[in-house]
């Protein structure tokens, strides 16, 4: 019998969205052995030049113009892509996406990302019989998520549900599953195993990311937390920013052995596990990776926009604070350095997962999709 086949598409505009992709492709094929999942950033694949340019432009205007995307994505927010835009993704970056299709027979195709969903969709209503399933990966809902030939969505949160509701989606097709995580961070390690491997002290311990997204035009605020250097150990990971990471490296500052400075891991999982802490940009991905790990969060310039509304349902809830003065970074740091034992410290400070979220639920609705 032939095996069932998923193609799982995704885009490089953040790596939240791919993330998500490979997450549910691992977890699938955990779940079901004899599925065949493939994961393809669409417009990379088939484009691969033109993907890179517009992939750095987005990153350079988030970086260096926040206000302006938080503008585009409000004054969007309401409205799907219309038919002029799907147009031109068509013809720029997706005109041989059937092609694609035809060649890998998917049974399903999941969708991570607005764009490769809206084509898919566009295909579907020139009689593509594959059903499409779309995971919005973030805490809200914008309109360019939104396709009437989307046959699932697997959301966030019961607000993002009232979200495509109330824009006319039926409730038949929408799923309050959670966002998918890796199937790493559904495990639990031994902690002084994982502070011995990472060569770290039986101190609180602090990850810091988003080195990439704009940490380091928060100098002030990187001092400040380093004033804690003697009594807390940071992590501090720098992702794919070589040159941020060399830069560090270079001043005194971060020269401590309470100062641990990282680069591109895989192993955010087991450092997440080893935290006390997370000090991080509110990324859809990143911040359902820390509730899975039940880590209590810090978040630091959210962008207008999804960042935003991330970081509203995770303040809102419990599992965070975004960090408005160096007093709320005091407040948490010292928090971890009472006198309390370290063990009796995490227990009290960890905040419980909420009831609704386990990290198999979108992996097992996609799978009765295929049943």
């Amino acid at each position: 019998m032939r095996k069932k086949r998923i193609l799982l598409l995704s885009e490089g505009f953040g790596a939240g969205h791919t993330q998500a992709a490979h997450a549910l492709s691992v977890g699938l094929r955990q779940l079901s052995p004899d599925l065949q999942t493939r994961v393809l950033e669409l417009g990379a694949f088939l484009h691969p030049t033109l993907a890179r340019l517009a992939a750095s432009a987005y990153r350079k205007t988030i970086i260096s113009q926040p206000k302006l995307y938080g503008f585009v994505y409000r004054k969007q927010y309401k409205k799907s892509l219309n038919r002029l835009a799907r147009l031109a993704l068509h013809r720029l970056f997706y005109g041989q996406t059937m092609e694609v299709i035809k060649q890998l027979k998917p049974d399903t195709i999941v969708c991570t990302h607005p764009f490769p969903s809206a084509v898919v969709a566009r295909l579907k209503r020139a009689g593509l019989s594959v059903p499409l399933c779309t995971v919005i990966t973030d805490y809200d809902a914008h309109g360019t998520w939104i396709n009437p030939e989307v046959n699932k969505y697997l959301v966030s949160t019961e607000e993002v549900k009232r979200k495509l509701l109330l824009r006319g989606v039926p409730e038949s097709r929408i799923e309050v599953t959670g966002i998918p995580v890796h199937p790493n961070f559904w495990q639990h390690h031994n902690k002084e195993e994982l502070r011995l491997r990472f060569g770290l002290k039986p101190l609180p311990t602090v990850l810091v990311m988003g080195g990439g997204w704009g940490l380091l035009q928060h100098e002030e605020l990187l001092q400040h937390m380093l004033g804690w250097r003697d009594r807390v150990q940071f992590l501090l990971c720098m992702g794919n920013n070589e040159k941020a990471l060399a830069r560090l490296a270079e001043d005194p500052q971060f020269d401590h052995p309470n100062v641990k400075l990282l680069g591109f891991t895989r192993e955010i999982d087991k450092l997440m596990e080893v935290s006390d802490l997370l000090i991080t940009k509110p990324g859809g991905m990143t911040c359902t990776e820390g509730l899975a790990k039940g880590l209590p969060m810090l978040f630091y310039s959210p962008i207008p926009g999804q960042e935003e509304e991330n970081c509203h349902y995770f303040t809102e809830m419990g599992f965070g604070e975004q960090i408005k003065s160096f007093s709320t970074v005091d407040y948490w740091f010292g928090k971890l350095t009472g006198s309390a034992p370290i063990a009796e410290r995490q227990s009290s400070f960890i905040p419980d997962p909420p009831p609704a979220y386990n990290p198999i639920t979108c992996h097992q609705a996609i799978m009765q999709m295929l049943s």
